[in-house]
C-alpha cells in the first residue's frame, strides 16, 4: 500500500509540473478570492462592526463627559470669582465697620478722659478751697493763741499791772 501512494504522489506532482509550473491559475483562485471575500464580511459583520460600536460609543461617552467638564470647570470658575469678590467686599465692609467702631471707641475714651479731667481739676479746686479756709483758720486760731500767749508772757515779764 505503500508503494501506492509513493507512485500516485510521483506522478501527481509530474502532472502538476507539466501543467503549468509555479503559478497555475484554474478554478482555485477564483474559489481562494471568494472565500476571503466571505471572511471579511463574516469578520466584519461579527468582530469589527461590533467593536467599531463599541469604540465609538466609549469616544462618543468620553467627548461628552469632557465637554461637561469644561462646563463645569467654567461655572466653578466662574462662581469661585464671584465668590472671591463678594469676600472683598465683605472684607471692605467689615473693615470699615471696625473703622467706624474703633473712631466711635476713641471718641467715647477722649469724652471720658476729658470729664475725667474736668471731675480731677473740680475736686483738686475744691480741696485748694478747703485747705485754704482750713489755712485761714488755723492762722486765726495762731493768732489768738499768740495774742494769749504773748499777753501771758508780758504779763509773766512786766506784771499784770502793766499789760492792763
Amino acid at each position: 500500500m505503500m508503494h501506492w501512494t509513493i507512485l500516485l504522489a510521483v506522478e501527481t506532482a509530474e502532472a502538476a509540473t507539466q501543467e503549468g509550473g509555479l503559478f497555475d491559475f484554474d478554478a482555485t483562485l477564483p474559489l481562494m478570492a471568494l472565500q476571503f471575500l466571505v471572511l471579511v464580511a463574516v469578520l466584519n459583520q461579527v468582530f469589527y462592526k461590533p467593536l467599531s460600536n463599541s469604540i465609538d460609543g466609549r469616544d462618543e461617552y468620553i467627548r461628552s463627559n469632557l465637554s461637561e467638564a469644561r462646563e463645569r470647570l467654567a461655572k466653578t470658575e466662574k462662581l469661585a470669582a464671584q465668590y472671591e469678590q463678594e469676600l472683598g467686599e465683605t472684607r471692605r465692609d467689615a473693615q470699615a465697620t471696625i473703622a467706624a467702631a474703633q473712631a466711635d471707641a476713641q471718641k467715647a475714651a477722649d469724652e471720658e478722659k476729658a470729664q475725667a479731667q474736668q471731675e480731677a481739676q473740680r475736686q483738686r479746686e475744691q480741696a485748694q478751697q478747703e485747705i485754704d479756709q482750713q489755712k485761714a483758720q488755723a492762722l486765726a486760731t495762731l493768732e489768738q493763741q499768740v495774742d494769749s500767749l504773748s499777753r501771758q508772757i508780758l504779763e509773766k515779764l512786766l506784771g499784770s499791772e502793766l499789760v492792763k
